[in-house]
């Protein structure tokens, strides 16, 4: 593999009464308009597994490849990690549906929805784990719709060798301007690749700053018009793209997030530990380094902790 990951550094800290209970380290990368790195902190050179941070790029090799999607809509849908809220598993059946598919085509293990009001009402309804719900389904129907319109087989798309997974694979690394580190597992079963979060933040820079009419400003475009379906009503980087104009973002697991805003620059992020709850302060720490300002990250500047079901403290950056 190469150069391994070294870690990050203190990124935030964890305050209950006045008193700092922990740290939660991780690494940073914050790039000008022009992609040239402003500021940063721990590793941003060393490949990480972006996770579903790497679903914009999936998307643009999936349309390359012949995926036939118009409605703007249906792109935001491929390139998400939904909530599996009504509307997003009703859009995911009409995709499977257009391609003469049902919900068990899916290579993705069945799943309750991630969001709690979606996933309560689900358990109401006498419901449980279904593939369509699991917040990569979209991705997954985009994958084996591309596949139909290409004339790929159905079986084993989501196996690093198929063809299908070929091209997606060209689209990270064109895009990051690195060759994978390493080829993993993701947790929906799709292969996921390893790249630093320097490449990251590039290529969600390269997407944003793209001609119109290009497949990758589709794909952004998309994302920023229609974010609910990209994350959930509630998802952070729903409510970020809906609050700060031109901005394109993407969490991915393990505590890493992508964000870019055209001619400004962007930001990519781990959190060692994996835990969410330090990522949006960070973010916003770097967003605010590159003059980024919006009601909206008032909002997630600190994370709340409780005591007594009263506020006590914060998680808040040291970055």
């Amino acid at each position: 593999m190469g150069k391994t990951y070294e870690g990050g550094v203190p990124l935030a800290e964890v305050v209950r009464s006045g008193f700092v209970e922990g740290l939660h380290r991780g690494s940073v990368v914050v790039l000008d308009a022009a992609g040239t790195p402003v500021a940063g902190a721990g590793d941003g050179t060393s490949p990480i597994f972006p996770r579903s941070s790497n679903k914009p790029m999936q998307a643009i090799g999936m349309l390359r490849a012949g995926l036939p999607l118009t409605d703007p809509a249906d792109v935001a849908l491929v390139s998400a990690s939904h909530a599996g809220e009504e509307f997003h598993v009703e859009r995911v059946a009409g995709l499977l549906r257009r391609g003469g598919l049902d919900e068990e085509a899916l290579h993705c293990p069945p799943d309750l929805p991630v969001g709690d009001a979606a996933r309560d009402a689900v358990l109401r309804s006498g419901g449980g784990p279904r593939r369509i719900q699991m917040n990569c389904s979209g991705k997954h129907t985009g994958m084996l719709l591309t596949c139909l319109a290409a004339g790929w087989p159905l079986n084993g798309y989501w196996l690093p060798e198929h063809p299908l997974q070929q091209r997606l694979s060209a689209a990270i690394e064109e895009f990051t301007g690195e060759p994978a580190a390493a080829v993993g597992v993701d947790g929906c079963g799709a292969p996921v690749l390893a790249v630093s979060l320097t490449g990251l933040a590039r290529a969600y820079l390269r997407l944003v700053s793209a001609e119109p009419g290009t497949v990758e400003r589709t794909v952004a475009d998309a994302m920023r018009t229609f974010p609910e379906l990209v994350g959930g009503t509630q998802a952070d980087d729903t409510r970020l793209m809906r609050g700060v104009p031109g901005l394109l973002a993407k969490v991915g697991a393990e505590g890493v997030i992508a964000a870019a805003v055209p001619g400004v620059g962007a930001v990519a992020l781990k959190i060692d530990d994996g835990g969410a709850r330090a990522r949006m302060p960070v973010l916003v720490a770097a967003l605010r380094r590159l003059g980024v300002e919006a009601p909206v990250l008032m909002e997630y500047a600190e994370v709340p902790l409780l005591g007594g079901g009263l506020p006590v403290g914060a998680v808040r950056p040291v970055w």
